[in-house]
């Protein structure tokens, strides 16, 4: 499904074509590139059922753990849970889809190409463009993970959102159209409460009263494809990410699926609660259990699970290499625990991120 809904219908245009860029890509192999260690913890109310590994929660769950949905109240449980439903992907050339593998679509539609401005020596100024695009991707229900489990949405792997085809992408004064209140925020006072908000997604997550903070990336707002200052590729492709699935709430393309609001289906989320979200990179270099922890010896590291195993089977939790050994983390959380080694030159320029959504759900009986 392509939406579409922000084509321009009148004749424009365009600007000599940028110089061509590559468009490489890998479709994630599910097994593999997807750290499944993420889903956890599930909960029951406010009581942790499972954990391995030490994995984050946002706290947002229910307090009891007997719960009721519907006009006939049906007696179910509050189950909660993180699951992998979408996906995001940061791409220098346009419709460009590193997701499906380096197809480039060509839909006749002039698009701006990504750029990079580097710093200024004499006043440090820099910045950088780039396209994005939003799938949904509901992992576990297309891969059968789970039979008959109500608290899953249903679907297949679709691209839902293209930048190219949203004017307002790459216009700062365009999109205030849609994030009028970004106005509030362009103050000093504003920005440096957002180094709070970089500590606090740091050592856990971010502070979801400041929402308009990206954490150590900087502001969301303007809703665009444009970051004025240049911080590297992945943590402005962090942003972008993190940037895009807020315009999806803001648009009504994306909604609320966690807390006590989400017990009996979604709800209408525009101000995007980023504590909903953990992120793992899985383009170009997946961030999976292997090459974050490590264990004793010669114990095995289960990719699938992130847990070591002993030669007599036993599991226990790996030690976190370089002081970052979780696979995924909240929006707004420093890359220089973890992004190193994750870019290179021509091919591992784009990036694509699975987006674990907390999801509390009523299983009924």
């Amino acid at each position: 499904m392509f939406w579409l809904g922000s084509l321009p219908s009148h004749g424009q245009s365009a600007p000599a074509p940028a110089p061509s860029a590559t468009c490489p890509g890998k479709f994630p192999n599910p097994i593999t590139d997807i750290c499944w260690s993420c889903i956890l913890p599930i909960t029951l109310g406010s009581m942790t059922l499972m954990n391995i590994g030490s994995q984050e929660d946002n706290g947002d769950n229910p307090a009891s753990p007997v719960c009721s949905c519907g006009v006939n109240p049906t007696v179910g449980l509050s189950i909660g849970y993180w699951e992998p439903a979408r996906l995001v992907e940061v791409t220098r050339k346009p419709f460009c889809m590193p997701t499906l593998g380096g197809v480039t679509l060509d839909p006749g539609i002039y698009a701006p190409h990504g750029t990079v401005f580097t710093p200024n020596e004499s006043d440090g100024s820099g910045s950088t463009f780039a396209q994005a695009h939003f799938y949904l991707n509901p992992v576990l229900y297309w891969l059968q993970v789970v039979a008959d489990f109500p608290c899953l949405e249903r679907g297949s792997l679709d691209l839902v959102y293209l930048t190219e085809v949203d004017p307002l992408w790459n216009d700062d004064e365009l999109t205030l159209l849609l994030n009028p209140d970004a106005l509030l925020f362009a103050n000093p006072i504003a920005v440096a409460a957002c180094a709070a908000d970089c500590v606090s997604a740091t050592a856990g997550f971010g502070l979801k009263s400041l929402f308009w903070c990206g954490g150590c990336q900087g502001g969301i707002y303007p809703f665009d494809g444009n970051v004025p200052y240049a911080m590297g590729g992945l943590r402005n492709a962090e942003l972008l990410a993190h940037r895009l699935t807020a315009k999806m709430h803001r648009e009504l393309i994306a909604w609320g699926w966690h807390g006590q609001r989400g017990m009996c289906g979604p709800y209408f989320e525009p101000v995007m609660d980023k504590t909903a979200y953990k992120t793992q990179l899985v383009y170009p270099i997946p961030t999976t259990a292997s090459n974050g922890l490590s264990c004793n010896g010669g114990d095995a590291l289960q990719s699938t699970s992130g847990m070591c195993r002993k030669p007599d089977g036993t599991l226990y939790s790996p030690m976190a290499v370089a002081g970052e050994g979780r696979c995924c983390r909240p929006f707004g959380r420093t890359t220089v625990l973890w992004g190193a080694g994750k870019q290179y030159p021509v091919r591992g320029e784009d990036f694509s991120f699975m987006l674990f959504r907390k999801r509390n759900c009523c299983v009924g009986f």
